[in-house]
């Protein structure tokens, strides 16, 4: 009796409240408030349209390039009719980098801009020994020797000129079997790497890219301080990144296919509606022109301009460590 004497009085709780009942009303409300507390301090960011937390973004965007991996470069000739090249193109001969540079290609996963930095390089000192031969009026066997072994050493000294650092596994597994078919064997180092905190040393590069990536990152000022800090005295940050189109009419007709094709070909090409949505969205909420521009110049870096292309539906930002 007396055992259930105090049962009664465990359940019913003193004064004929609720006892074991509210005490698990209150415990829940406890932990709900901490939770709540707990997600009201988590920043929140944009993904896409869609406003979330600054990790889940992270964690959302490194599943979209992982399933759009695979699918990136006919996808990119898809959406862009193929302009997509030309614009790397550009960005190649505004850098108009010499033998012996130093590049970081941030996320460049897929290797574009680093096969055509190398591209550019090769041509350059191919162009450099045709004047050095010419230079001779009447070459001697010795003095075509010894050019020959001072090119030799010259190729030599481009191996691993060229660093690409993506946090994406799968990113960079389409790059390194993309230079294995296009056979690229030296110049090039495959960097897994988040570009809000580089694995690099300060003052380390000539050139850091950064193509259609930055819009993607959580925190666009740490990636732009971290450009800043791995780059030497004098190196040079280039930035190609879609932008907003100057053309009132040719922005509204961009918009339209931006949201009511571009989705669509990611379904029917790569099977991802989602992934390809989120990127027309992205593109959206980046800054303009001169909005960026103020973020580059504000990271410390100097002479900061940039070049529109295709009216700008991108842009490239340039500016340089001094």
């Amino acid at each position: 009796m007396a055992a259930c004497r105090l049962l009664r009085s465990f359940v019913a709780g003193p004064r004929g409240g609720s006892g074991l009942f509210t005490c698990s009303r209150n415990l829940a409300a406890r932990v709900s408030v901490r939770v709540h507390s707990g997600n009201a301090e988590e920043k929140q960011t944009d993904f896409g349209f869609e406003r979330v937390s600054e990790s889940e973004k992270a964690e959302k965007v490194y599943k979209v390039f992982k399933n759009v991996a695979k699918n990136y470069d006919i996808m990119n000739d898809a959406m862009s009719l193929g302009i997509h090249r030309l614009w790397k193109d550009a960005l190649l001969h505004m850098m108009n980098p010499l033998p012996g540079t130093k590049l970081l290609d941030v996320a460049g996963g897929t290797g574009d801009i680093a096969f055509r930095f190398m591209d550019y390089i090769r041509s350059q000192h191919e162009r450099q020994s045709r004047q050095t031969m010419k230079s001779y009026q009447s070459p001697s066997w010795q003095q075509i020797n010894d050019l020959y072994q001072q090119q030799n050493e010259s190729d030599s000294d481009l191996e691993s000129k060229a660093v690409i650092c993506d946090i994406n596994k799968e990113m960079l597994k389409v790059g390194r079997q993309k230079a294995e078919q296009l056979k690229y064997t030296e110049g090039l180092s495959w960097v897994v790497g988040n570009a809000e905190e580089l694995p690099f040393d300060d003052d380390k590069f000539d050139v850091y890219t950064i193509a259609f990536g930055i819009r993607n990152v959580t925190h666009i000022d740490h990636v732009l301080q971290e450009a800043y800090r791995v780059l030497k005295p004098g190196g040079r940050f280039l930035c190609l990144e879609f932008s907003k189109v100057q053309n009132p009419i040719l922005s509204r007709l961009y918009n339209l296919y931006s949201f009511q094709v571009i989705p669509v070909l990611g379904e029917v090409i790569a099977a991802d509606w989602k992934s390809y949505q989120y990127l027309v969205e992205s593109i959206q909420r980046f800054p303009d022109q001169e909005e960026f521009k103020a973020m580059i110049e504000d990271a410390g870096f100097y002479k900061v301009e940039y070049n529109n292309l295709t009216s700008g539906i991108v842009a490239v930002h340039s500016g340089f460590k001094l």
